[in-house]
């Protein structure tokens, strides 16, 4: 009878978690879309975290350029280059530079290059509501170990680019990230994702590789 129990919870819990939101898979599907058919993009941001007047706070600024896997990051005093196989973050205060390996199966969940994918791995999301110009669709962590709550995207409901990303941690905290500027498919060589010490005069390289 024990088991009979345990075997019927297992097949709830195990189609609570397969089973998802239709109409939010549809909106999240189409935007992972419209990016992955992008040879690369620009992009203009704006973070910070917001109170509950809904104004932000410690706000900065950004800009990232992304090709496939490789990315160049600025903002608030970093630059982060990615070449797909090594990641450069370079400190302006320091004028220090670390090198770190980089594995493209990392489950990060906010970098760049997979932003728009993070959905179809460890989390579950709802439809959340809608207006005249975009849709909101909620994702909530399936582990409880993660530091996330919930995030929010609002996607444009024509091009169906992200306008907004807000991402709760466990202690109530919204951080907001807003898209000002999007450029599609702008010219991008390798080269700008390397870092090149010979633009940064006595940088201190760190090799932790």
């Amino acid at each position: 009878m024990k088991k009979g129990i345990l075997l019927i919870i297992a097949l709830v819990l195990s189609f609570g978690i397969k089973a998802q939101d239709k109409k939010a898979e549809a909106i999240l599907d189409a935007m992972s879309a419209k990016y992955k058919a992008l040879k690369t993009f620009n992009a203009n941001f704006t973070y910070g975290v917001e109170g509950a007047n809904a104004k932000l706070t410690n706000v900065f600024t950004g800009n990232v350029t992304v090709k496939g896997n490789k990315f160049k990051l600025k903002t608030a005093g970093q630059e982060i280059f990615n070449n797909g196989k090594d990641l450069y973050t370079y400190v302006k205060e320091t004028n220090e530079v670390n090198i770190s390996d980089f594995d493209p199966n990392d489950d990060n969940d906010f970098s760049p290059t997979k932003i728009y994918t993070i959905y179809k791995k460890g989390y579950k999301y709802i439809f959340k509501e809608t207006n005249a110009t975009y849709d909101v669709v909620e994702l909530s962590p399936i582990s409880g170990k993660s530091n996330v709550a919930k995030i929010q995207i609002t996607v444009n409901k024509k091009d169906k680019s992200i306008k907004t990303w807000k991402v709760w941690d466990k202690s109530g905290k919204k951080t907001v990230f807003r898209i000002d500027k999007f450029v599609p498919n702008v010219p991008a060589t390798d080269a700008i994702f390397n870092f090149d010490k010979s633009k940064y005069p006595g940088v201190d390289v760190v090799d932790l590789r």
